[in-house]
């Protein structure tokens, strides 16, 4: 038999206990929701955790007469009633606009929960890192011709380029993290890998915590309109500074280590999500409302490990991706 104790089973139920979100605006005509937001995201996490990329994946294997399964589709059964297949379908397709969201809201109550600046700055390091698309590449001159030589080719994708990859097709999972030595992620978003990091920043920096006072970028954020905005909460960009080599101002210093703090945060947490989640290879999923799903998704599985793990008393930088795997 299935242990109710089972850590995929706690994970769903640490959704029970999610900081409440703003209230939607008021529903327009048509049918209200028979079925709660957080039944869809406990499937979602279902998803993400064992790797189930499409609805029809998912009623699937919940269709499997197990134990677990049987003890998994009581958690998605509301008032006795079970989400019929056009639900699941329809609900899992709009949750990717409610992520970023539930994210910034998770991320704020863990930093409330872990103090993750109790010894340190109230700093955060902002970034983007690509995630090749599933298939083929859409190579420029067939895009402008309209022409779509092969099935397999996400065309939803786009191109972007990488100094240290080179021309990428594919998509930015653009992201918000604690510089503390719990790395928490606090703001995500997903968009075709040709959309610019300052575009999306202004939503990002919206979301994260109010007592942050440092936000640490690279050259790609360096614009006066997040400056502003930064400077509107009382908070310090710092970026790198474009120009030749070697800096001889006198803020040089300061900025080398920022940008070191910056470097051993984002960039070192965008390796460990992506070896966590399979981000190093092809995504999974095909489409900007599949892929958001799967990469805002395993952003918020990221934060329900933490929590869970801190109510466990584990590790939370070593460990997370056999616990995953366990899962």
């Amino acid at each position: 038999m299935i242990d109710h104790g089972s850590t995929l089973v706690m994970l769903l139920r640490l959704l029970d206990r999610l900081p409440a979100l703003p209230p939607p605006p008021k529903q327009g005509p048509g049918r209200p929701k028979v079925y709660a937001d957080k039944l869809f995201l406990k499937a979602l996490v279902i998803m993400i955790v064992r790797h189930l990329h499409t609805p029809h994946e998912l009623l699937a294997v919940l269709e499997q007469p197990t134990a677990e399964m049987t003890l998994l589709r009581s958690l998605l059964t509301q008032n006795g009633k079970f989400p019929s297949r056009r639900t699941f379908e329809r609900r899992l397709n709009a949750i990717p606009d409610t992520l970023p969201a539930q994210i910034g809201c998770l991320g704020r109550h863990l930093t409330a929960l872990l103090q993750p600046w109790a010894e340190c700055g109230r700093a955060v390091a902002i970034d983007s890192t690509i995630l090749r698309a599933c298939g083929g590449v859409w190579h420029k001159k067939d895009r402008e011709a309209g022409i779509v030589p092969h099935s397999s080719i996400d065309t939803e994708a786009h191109w972007t380029k990488s100094g240290w990859h080179g021309w990428v097709y594919g998509w930015k999972l653009h992201l918000v993290a604690s510089v503390a030595k719990v790395w928490i992620p606090l703001a995500a978003e997903l968009t075709p890998a040709n959309t610019a990091d300052n575009e999306v920043a202004p939503d990002l920096l919206c979301r994260i915590p109010a007592e942050v006072r440092v936000v640490l970028g690279d050259t790609h954020y360096t614009t006066p309109e997040l400056e502003d905005l930064c400077a509107e909460d009382e908070r310090m960009l710092v970026t790198t500074k474009r120009g030749h080599y070697p800096h001889r101002d006198d803020g040089v210093e300061v900025r080398r280590l920022f940008h070191k703090l910056r470097s051993s945060t984002i960039e070192t947490f965008n390796q460990q999500f992506k070896g966590m989640f399979g981000g190093h290879a092809q995504v999974p999923t095909k489409g900007l409302v599949a892929t958001r799903r799967y990469g805002l998704g395993s952003i918020l599985v990221y934060q329900l490990i933490l929590w869970y793990r801190y109510e466990h008393e584990m590790d939370l930088r070593v460990g997370l991706k056999p616990f995953l795997k366990a899962a």
